[in-house]
């Protein structure tokens, strides 16, 4: 065989290839079902009004999926009665949190704590707690100089250990 039917050959086959391939995408082999809980939650909350539980949903659907950026950007994004209740600043600090930063999951935390002392505003219980617990959690972090907690693990560890150690007494 010449040159010339060797390029011949090969530039029909080159052509096959690229005809045979088509212009479609492949479908998903694999299923991921987190993906159409947050599409849910995000038209849930899309349809809604600005409802509070909503956000609270979708923003805790975005932390769930290891997105705190998109959480923090809702919130963001949701008018300002809608942000300043307890229950979203509560997901808000979580999500600052898992963003590195923690002085202000510190600072929204203990506002949440400010929120449910109030007079003005009702708090379920386990709100309470966990804004209590987290805020002990959160001033060890800070006060060992730590920011961000997926950086530091070993130090996480000891905030947390020391934020959540309890003392007993015997009685006799």
């Amino acid at each position: 065989m010449d040159l010339r039917t060797r390029s011949l050959v090969l530039l029909s086959a080159l052509g096959t290839l690229w005809l045979a391939s088509g212009t479609q995408r492949e479908h998903r082999v694999v299923y991921d079902p987190r993906q159409t809980h947050l599409q849910a939650l995000e038209i849930a909350y899309a349809e809604s009004d600005h409802d509070p539980l909503k956000l609270r949903d979708l923003a805790q659907g975005y932390l769930d999926s290891a997105s705190p950026g998109l959480a923090i950007g809702v919130i963001e994004a949701a008018p300002q009665p809608v942000k300043d209740k307890p229950q979203i600043q509560h997901v808000y600090a979580r999500a600052l949190l898992d963003q590195g930063r923690a002085n202000d999951a510190l600072t929204m935390e203990k506002k949440v704590l400010d929120q449910c002392a109030s007079q003005e505003t009702t708090c379920d219980a386990w709100l309470v707690a966990s804004a209590t617990r987290r805020t002990e959690i959160l001033t060890e972090l800070v006060q060992l100089g730590i920011e961000d907690a997926q950086a530091h693990p070993e130090a996480s560890v000891i905030a947390y250990h020391n934020a959540t150690r309890q003392a007993t007494l015997a009685v006799r």
